[in-house]
Order: structure tokens, then C-alpha cells, then sequence
């Protein structure tokens, strides 16, 4: 894998933070507009990403009373960023719970080819209620089984990348993204994943989960240097250190409560009326996170801000400001250059999956000033050597398993 930083950014509605459709200044209705996607990647290849990534949820949200969702279908909206781009990557997230392994493979393997070999797909093991009710099931299937159906399914999809003799895109299959924090999800992230999304808070925690499943793809056979991990991170920048708390204030008193509470009562698995603002969690409904349903990666997460800081419901709201769980850091282009060329340097990440705050103000402000500084320092590219997205990641072109071209025309 070649050395360098890797930077995504995830194309999040109107920002990670759950007022940012309120923020001054900002269209609230303007991620249902293609023109909000596309300007954004524009900007994105402008400042040589690796890629745009799209999160998705198969389903429209009881949330959407509170904040504009993600409704625009990710292979839809990349087939038209990649219609406009030239070489930046193009990651959408696509179900293994509720795709059809067949109709996935083709799509992609198609839009793969069609764009330059600039596709990736963000494995994703769909939870909630939400998603089962969209396609006519009683509740979710329990978190493993959700997790051998993924494998099963990569499965299917890979092989089908890997029989196609006609059609074939310079990456030669897009790239497998995976996100898990979970004893399943690791597993499922070291024996198919080349990109792994995290979400760890802590630097010395996020090294030992790095090692950790760069050590078990290596057990799997594979190549340890060929999996990138990049965790979430969202960014709140100012010109001065008073200016980005200023903003990150402004953006927490923007909040809707009633979305931060159903959002952290959906990952925590009960609902949180009737419980005091100014006290802490009860201790008695919190669970294990390996017996949690849901995500137990963003269980993790919550779980262990509860554990480390003892915060009341209140303080625990306005820590994730409605947000996914991923860390945020807030300050000055140069402060956080600081946090992320630490990281990286300690061996916790091999770049992040960026979440700016506000979308689009907070991408100008991440574009125009942050990338600079780390292009300063040396730690990201000035310009593309490549035009696949495998060639920005480092990875190779994957070799074509012999028994898979049986059959083929």
C-alpha cells in the first residue's frame, strides 16, 4: 500500500450534526437537489480526495420529522457524480440485509466500469425496525444472523465481479468497504474488507482495533497492508479556537431535542421518555454491547462515553449533537491537523471518513483551509497519480481466482 494519507468525505444530508439544516446560511432542503452532491464532489476532486462516500438506510426514518434524511438512492446519485467528475472515488452504501446479491453485483460491477474503475460499496448489515417494516418483516433479524448473511452475500458479489471477462473496469472489481466495530463485524471486516469505517474515540484504542484486524486479515491469508482503516471524523473549524466553539455552540443550540432523543434511544434500544434531563442514564438498562441489538458499533461508542464521563442525559445530547457517535474535534486548520497528523502517525488511522459539520459551509472551510495545512506538512497528495480509486487507496488490482473464470464468456 503506498504511504500517504486517505481522505473521504461523507456526503451526510446537511451536515453530521443534527441542526445543521438550521444553521445560518444553509439550504435545509438542498440535499434533495442533485446539485448539492455534485458541487460538493466537484470541490471534492478539486482538493484531491479519494473519494465521496454516501451513507443510506433502505428506508425513510421516523426521524424525518425533526431533520432532512438521506432519500436520494446512492447508485443513482454517483452514477450522476461520476457523469461530472473525472478521478475522485465514489463509495455508496447498498444493503447485504435487504439487496439482491445477483442485481447488486451487476449494477455496480456496471457502474464500475462505466466510471473508470471509481467504485466502492460500503457492506452494510442493515438494523432497526424501520428497514424490516419498508420490506414487509415483524422486526430485524438478530445481529449474527445479519452478519452470515453478509458474508454469504460479499461472497456471492465478489464472484461475480471476479467471472466477468467482458465489461471489466482498470480497478478490476470495486472496492469492498466494511464498517463494524462488533465481534461479527471485525470478523466480517478482516476476511472481505479493504476499507474499514471505524468509529473509535480514543487514539490508543483505535490503534489496537487497527492492529487487531489488520492481524486477522492476515489469518485469513491475507495482506495485512492491503486494509485501510479510516475512522469517522467530524470537523468543526474556525479561524481562531473562540470561533470553532462559537460555531459548535451555535450548532448544539440548534439541535432539535426530540430528533437527539429518538436518535440516541434508537441506538441505545429504549426509548428515553420519562427519564430527567439533569440526571444520568440508569446503570439498569444498558446492556453488554455484544448483546445489544441495532448497531453495536455506535452502542459501543455511547456506551463508552457513559462509562468514561458519567454524563446526564442532557450532557450526553449535546456530546453527540445528534450525531452518529464519531469524534469530533473542533478548533483551528492547524488544530485539527494536529489531531489528525497524530493519529496518523501513531498507527491509529490511515485517514478518516470526514463528517463536516455543516454541508456545504463546513466542506468550503475543511477544502479551503484544512487540506491545505496537511498538503503543507506532507501528509496528502497535491495531485492524483491515478484515476481509479483503488490506484488513491493504494491498493492493487486484485488477482482473478482461476477456478471463477470456469465458464465464462
Amino acid at each position: 500500500m503506498t504511504a500517504g494519507l486517505h481522505l473521504n468525505v461523507n456526503i451526510l444530508n446537511a451536515g453530521v450534526f443534527g441542526g445543521s439544516w438550521r444553521f445560518p446560511g444553509t439550504d435545509a432542503l438542498g440535499s434533495y437537489t442533485i446539485e448539492h452532491y455534485t458541487s460538493i464532489a466537484a470541490k471534492a476532486e478539486a482538493a484531491k480526495l479519494d473519494a465521496v462516500f454516501l451513507a443510506d438506510t433502505p428506508a425513510l426514518e421516523p426521524t424525518i420529522r425533526h431533520r432532512p434524511g438521506n432519500n436520494l438512492e446512492p447508485s443513482t446519485v454517483l452514477a450522476r457524480i461520476a457523469a461530472s467528475t473525472e478521478q475522485i472515488g465514489l463509495i455508496g452504501t447498498l444493503s447485504s440485509s435487504y439487496n439482491d446479491p445477483g442485481e447488486l453485483a451487476r449494477r455496480l460491477g456496471d457502474l464500475d466500469h462505466l466510471s473508470g474503475g471509481r467504485f466502492g460499496w460500503n457492506v452494510v448489515t442493515t438494523a432497526g425496525p424501520a428497514a424490516a417494516a419498508n420490506f414487509g418483516r415483524a422486526g430485524e433479524p438478530d445481529h449474527a444472523l445479519r452478519y452470515r448473511r453478509a458474508e454469504a452475500f460479499v461472497s456471492q458479489v465478489v464472484a461475480s465481479w471476479d467471472a466477468r471477462t467482458r465489461l471489466v473496469s482498470p480497478q478490476g472489481r470495486p472496492v469492498v468497504v466494511q464498517a463494524g466495530g462488533s465481534s461479527d463485524g471485525k470478523r466480517l471486516a478482516a476476511r472481505v474488507g479493504e476499507v474499514i469505517f471505524s468509529a473509535e474515540q480514543d487514539i490508543t484504542v483505535a490503534r489496537a482495533f487497527r492492529t487487531e484486524l489488520r492481524d486477522t486479515a492476515q489469518q485469513f491469508g491475507r495482506n495485512p497492508e492491503e486494509v485501510v482503516v479510516l475512522p469517522g471524523l467530524s470537523t468543526v473549524l474556525g479561524s481562531t479556537e473562540r470561533e470553532a466553539r462559537q460555531r459548535r455552540e451555535l450548532l448544539d443550540t440548534l439541535l432539535p431535542d426530540a430528533y437527539a432523543k429518538a436518535r440516541l434511544g434508537g441506538q441505545l434500544g429504549f426509548p428515553l421518555d420519562g427519564l430527567a434531563d439533569d440526571e444520568p442514564i440508569p446503570a439498569e438498562l444498558l446492556r453488554d454491547p455484544d448483546e445489544a441489538g441495532g448497531s453495536q458499533t455506535f452502542y459501543r461508542v455511547v456506551r463508552g462515553i457513559i462509562d468514561r464521563e458519567q454524563p446526564t442525559l442532557r450532557q450526553l445530547l449535546t456530546t453527540l449533537s445528534g450525531g452518529g457517535g464519531h469524534r469530533i474535534v473542533v478548533g483551528t486548520p492547524e488544530q485539527v491537523a494536529d489531531d489528525i497528523e497524530r493519529w496518523y502517525r501513531h498507527g491509529a488511522a490511515d485517514g478518516f471518513n470526514v463528517m463536516p459539520d455543516v454541508l456545504p459551509s463546513g466542506f468550503d472551510d475543511f477544502v479551503d483551509h484544512l487540506v491545505p495545512e496537511l498538503q503543507r506538512r506532507g501528509l496528502f497528495r497535491t495531485e492524483y497519480t491515478g484515476g481509479t480509486l483503488r490506484g488513491h487507496l493504494g491498493l492493487r488490482v486484485p488477482a482473478v481466482p482461476r477456478d471463477s473464470l470456469a465458464g465464462t464468456g
